[in-house]
């Protein structure tokens, strides 16, 4: 209990002789640090505010633009074309002021102005400048002069130094597509997977659509666009994630994993207490907001920032009908789960942030505790993996009063959640398949009881030393998650390190408190609830077939030997190893991303096309020539690309229908062409991981040091859920995933229909794996 004596700032007794009061001064001392961070944080965000609220100016420009004005006044030149004439008249009605004072204030008021002007130019000016998108239409590695002038506009108008949420007001708005486009789009998307009969049926449909509800739904849909930020995003968040009664596990949920080879220490502490140290700096920088903005074209064109704002201290909370997301502005504590025992750890100590190694010390403690879980305890984050309406209502009867409100409280409103697991995981050489399998699957599901499914993320470490995570959707996207794992994994490798015994740097801090285990009180009935949703969400687990495995064979540095898209040629890969595995072609989803808009997300690429089967069809047929196969490859791979930059740039097919969807369900009418279009499954659902912070890896020097990247769980019931990354020059990381329950999926099958696609592909170009071609 010595923890809980620690927290008592004072104590007092009643005497004979009076009142006898005995302070704690470290109680009282960490109450005093506890409230300057506080402060010092509140200062941090009120001068950032300023700053980025000025932007792309500074805040001492307003000085110069001031000063300016006033030196002109003094040589007697009017800069204002007489409005400071007109601004000391108004003073005059005042006669409060003297003569000089009236000149001062009226230099000082038009100063102002006229540096408030001048913001308001910039940032428009370059909001203009960032709505052109031909840039990316151009030809690779081919830059017109206009496309030059251009991009030195916008490093003129964007500033020096940006911070994180610098270009939020200057990103264009989303534009929404003409229907008679979207409409013209889809049909096209959709032609190589309908029997003719079915095509000149949806045709019509369409046609009828576009030229009669379409319209309506339009107007309304360009009126949200006018008012607010995004017209998409909301509705995305609301109905596709928010709304989703099923499992968030495996349905919506996705992983990220360690380093592929590397492990650097073997002791689960100090892999955590490293770790975790890491992923707070992140979080000091991201409330500093000195986060760079990711930015294209050689550091020129910015995108959107706006999903980094609930990466911490964020939970989704379950609702009958709709979940919402809670995000506190700040948090001291992260909460912690070992052996079915939630554990609150506090992250300061002295007014400052705890050290990796005192990180360890408290995961040590909590490892070493021989405590049993309370009953109910061990199984309670299995409410998190099952049916939301079930949990909803368990949290509303039994988790809103008393110790297991507190107890919830600390948990959705932690940092963020961490599982100290008790098996071991990671690649193993003398069984690849078989150990990066288990690790896929154990990042995704665990035990359906060991991850907080709900919190924005899971941080995880393994009985080994390996780590990886566990991120809930609706708040961000997978490439917002991966920044802050790219950063977390250098910074424990390359800026932290460990001492010789494995240990991390530094030394142990006895007079930090222990982690406190949480209180809870689960009735029988609550219980049985808990049961209920852990076989449910175990019968999902069980079902899921993955297959996760390095691709060494080559890697983008000889696939741009093609002069081609890397992203295109493992695209058309997977539509030929789909070909191969089904004997058919299917709706595919590919995701890209809208953040050269402001509050953008996501937009889905059709990735098989016209010119996509063609190629296809024409690798299977052994009467085709390697030139008539490569001239198919080339026109899909253009189409591909094409139809990529067309979703990034706001003229996408899947996000306009929905939205247009949406108008129809509130107005209550009945659109046959769109409940079609929504209903239609993706049976092959893909998803590049980017990489966005190369400079942190230098695989040159380091080339062990490779990424294994993340997955998803199967979208369709019968289909295929593949992620990828392109890692360095030589090497890709899949990750396949499918439902056992399914008689025509395998994702192993698949896999290998997927090597040799990747092979076959670059045959056709000459470039053995080790060409100098």
């Amino acid at each position: 209990m010595a923890e809980a004596h620690q927290a008592v700032a004072f104590q007092f007794t009643v005497t004979p002789d009076g009142i006898d009061l005995r302070l704690s001064h470290e109680a009282l001392k960490q109450i005093y640090l506890s409230g300057l961070h506080s402060w010092k944080k509140k200062f941090i965000r009120f001068k950032n505010g300023i700053i980025t609220g000025v932007y792309p100016a500074s805040p001492s420009s307003w000085l110069i633009v001031v000063v300016g004005v006033m030196s002109t006044m003094y040589v007697k030149i009017d800069p204002s074309l007489g409005i400071i004439a007109k601004i000391n008249r108004t003073l005059d009605t005042t006669s409060c002021m003297s003569s000089q004072t009236k000149n001062v204030v009226s230099g000082l008021l038009f100063g102002t102005g006229l540096w408030v002007a001048l913001i308001v130019t910039m940032r428009y000016s370059l909001k203009v400048l960032l709505s052109y998108h031909g840039w990316m239409f151009a030809q690779h590695g081919k830059m017109s002069r206009a496309t030059k002038i251009w991009m030195s506009m916008v490093k003129i108008f964007s500033g020096r130094k940006p911070m994180l949420y610098s270009f939020q007001t200057s990103l264009p708005r989303l534009p929404v597509p003409a229907v008679k486009d979207t409409v013209s789009r889809y049909l096209e998307s959709v032609k190589p997977l309908m029997k003719d009969s079915d095509f000149k049926r949806m045709t019509v449909l369409a046609e009828e659509f576009a030229v009669t509800l379409g319209p309506k739904l339009q107007w309304y849909l360009k009126l949200k666009s006018w008012w607010a930020t995004n017209y998409v995003s909301d509705w995305w968040e609301e109905y596709i994630y928010l709304r989703g009664r099923g499992p968030l596990m495996v349905n919506s949920n996705y992983y990220a994993m360690d380093l592929l080879y590397i492990l650097p220490t073997q002791i689960q502490a100090a892999r955590a207490g490293n770790a975790i140290h890491a992923i707070l700096l992140y979080r000091r920088r991201l409330d500093r907001e000195e986060i760079k903005p990711i930015l294209l074209l050689g550091s020129t064109v910015p995108l959107c920032s706006a999903q980094w704002e609930r990466m911490f201290n964020t939970s989704r909370i379950p609702g009958e009908e709709t979940d919402t997301i809670q995000h506190v502005r700040d948090s001291k504590h992260i909460v912690v789960f070992h052996k079915g025992r939630y554990f609150k750890v506090w992250l300061y100590h002295d007014g400052r942030l705890l050290k990796p190694r005192e990180i360890e010390q408290q995961m040590q403690r909590i490892l070493d505790d021989p405590s049993e879980p309370q009953p109910g305890e061990a199984k309670l984050a299995a409410l998190t993996a099952g049916e939301r309406v079930p949990w909803a209502k368990c949290r509303q009867a039994y988790f809103g009063r008393g110790k297991n409100k507190q107890s919830l409280d600390a948990v959705e409103k932690a940092a963020f959640f961490v599982t100290l697991d008790e098996s071991e995981q990671g690649y193993r050489k003398e069984d690849p398949d078989a150990s990066m399998d288990s690790y896929a699957k154990s990042l995704l599901h665990g035990k359906c009881s060991d991850r907080w499914f709900d919190k924005s993320f899971t941080f995880i470490v393994y009985k080994n030393g390996k780590m990886g995570m566990n991120a809930e959707h609706s708040w961000a996207d997978a490439p917002i998650v991966a920044h802050l794992w790219e950063y977390v994994l250098a910074t424990d490798c390359f800026q932290l390190g460990y001492a010789e015994d494995g240990h991390c740097k530094g030394d142990t801090n006895p007079n930090i408190p222990y982690p406190t285990r949480l209180q809870w009180d689960i009735p029988e009935e609550c219980q049985e609830v808990i049961e209920t949703s852990l076989n449910s969400a175990s019968i999902l687990a069980n079902d899921v077939d993955f297959h996760s495995f390095p691709f060494h064979t080559f890697g983008k540095g000889l696939i741009k030997k093609c002069k081609t898209s890397p992203d295109a040629f493992v695209q058309l890969a997977l539509q030929l190893a789909h070909y191969k595995d089904m004997g058919k072609f299917c709706l595919t989803y590919e995701a890209s991303m809208t953040r050269l808009f402001r509050e953008g997300r996501t937009e889905t690429v059709r990735s098989c096309t016209m010119e996509s089967c063609n190629f296809v069809l024409a690798m299977v047929d052994p009467t085709q020539t390697v030139e008539q196969r490569l001239k198919l490859f080339k026109i899909a791979s253009e189409k591909h690309q094409h139809l990529y930059r067309l979703a990034m740039t706001g003229s996408g097919i899947d996000r306009h229908l929905f939205c247009l969807y949406v108008v129809s369900k509130y107005l209550a009418v009945e659109s046959p062409f769109l409940k079609e279009v929504l209903s239609e499954p993706w049976r092959l659902s893909t998803s590049q991981t980017p990489q966005q912070q190369v400079e942190l890896f230098d695989l040159e020097k380091n080339p062990e040091y490779v990424s294994s990247g993340g997955g998803f769980g199967p979208v369709a019931d019968d289909g295929y859920g593949v992620s990828y990354i392109l890692v360095g020059e030589n090497l890709i990381n899949f990750h396949i995933s499918s439902k056992f329950s399914s008689p025509e999926t395998d994702s192993h099958r698949f896999g290998k229909h997927l090597r040799r696609a990747m092979t076959d592909i670059i045959g056709l170009f000459g470039l053995g794996t080790n060409s100098k071609k």
